[in-house]
């Protein structure tokens, strides 16, 4: 295994991919860390972060749906869930250029 720290901060920033492309905040770091997670040390813990934030997003999305009919409480949910998901994969890429894990708070532990 080698220790490639770019490789991991380049993870963490592709879920911003969405912001160019409009989808693609899941499938793209699922492939990096499914194609490196043997050979890359740390890739393993990094991606399985990744991916459960981006799957909860999904599922927090999904929550707020429903609470746009109380006053409006779904559409503050969702800009509060844009905001996040766009300072906290920047905030982990810094994490892991340092060689820190990464933190993702309101995080189901989906894949573990």
């Amino acid at each position: 295994m080698r220790n490639d720290k770019q490789l991991l901060v380049i993870t963490h920033l592709s879920q911003l991919i969405s912001l160019v492309t409009g989808f693609g905040s899941l499938l793209l770091p699922l492939i990096l860390w499914l194609a490196n997670k043997g050979r890359v040390n740390q890739m393993d813990i990094h991606g399985k972060s990744i991916i459960n934030f981006q799957l909860s997003l999904i599922i927090w999305f999904i929550i707020c749906v429903p609470l746009i009919l109380f006053f409006g409480l779904g559409l503050l949910g969702f800009a509060a869930l844009g905001l996040l998901s766009i300072i906290l994969p920047i905030v982990n890429a810094l994490r892991a250029s340092r060689g820190e894990n990464p933190t993702y708070p309101l995080t189901f532990n989906i894949i573990s």
